[in-house]
């Protein structure tokens, strides 16, 4: 239980896919220009990763190497045309509004890579922990982003008006458009930059992470932030 809920705590705050990672960016700048767009396709893309994480670590041992990655590819896409089907079925315009993203959830880098580095190598229960954690760090992540964009590029949360109310108040247009998700990205890591915060873009963190900047032959990134001392 103790380990289950550092992963949890881990997938939210420590590795979180977008915030530090830096992972599953498509998603993240394309879906995020309200709330409840990015809340959305962060709740699909977690349902998705909590259930074929459980699926490929109950598999684990029956799957051949040599078929790994497209066993997984079919397991992922099982999960998204069940909640594709089931978003179209019941909330029928976040499904229009999330368009084409649903279906792209099965090449999402973030499912993979934990099938690949965790699930296919951890049991059920550790596994199911670690897809809530990156599931709910991807729905705070995007939720946060579309929050921030909303109000101050339309004036408005989760579709009610708060800044438009005032007078004084000019939404800033650009946020609400493609280019504004990549300013909010960029402010986001020249702000952990300039903290020195963990993240992607961080050479100090990676270098207290272990990092000796010799990706050919290291394989730590690929692995989410572990450090070689965790995996040993």
């Amino acid at each position: 239980m103790k380990e289950g809920l550092k992963q949890i705590y881990k997938g939210i705050v420590t590795d979180n896919p977008v915030l530090v990672l830096m992972l599953g960016m498509c998603p993240t700048l394309a879906v995020t220009k309200s709330a409840i767009d990015g809340i959305g396709m962060g709740l699909s893309t977690a349902v998705v990763l909590i259930l074929s994480n459980m699926m490929i670590s109950a598999l684990r041992k029956v799957i051949p190497d040599g078929v790994r990655m497209p066993a997984y590819i079919v397991i992922v896409a099982s999960f998204v045309t069940i909640v594709e089907f089931l978003l179209k079925a019941y909330v029928y315009s976040l499904y229009e509004s999330l368009g084409v993203y649903i279906p792209l959830i099965v090449v999402n880098c973030i499912i993979l890579g934990r099938a690949e580095s965790y699930a296919s190598k951890n049991g059920v229960f550790l596994s199911m922990c670690d897809g809530i954690g990156m599931g709910l760090g991807f729905t705070v992540a995007l939720g946060l982003l579309g929050l921030f964009r909303e109000l101050l590029g339309a004036g408005t949360m989760f579709g009610i008006n708060i800044l438009r109310e005032n007078a004084s108040f000019e939404p800033i247009a650009i946020l609400v458009q493609a280019p504004g998700a990549f300013l909010v990205v960029a402010c986001l890591a020249a702000l952990q930059n300039k903290l020195g915060l963990k993240g992607a873009t961080n050479k100090l963190s990676k270098t207290k992470a272990g990092c000796n900047h010799d990706c050919l032959h290291c394989g730590g990134c690929a692995n989410f932030g572990e450090t070689k001392e965790e995996k040993a």
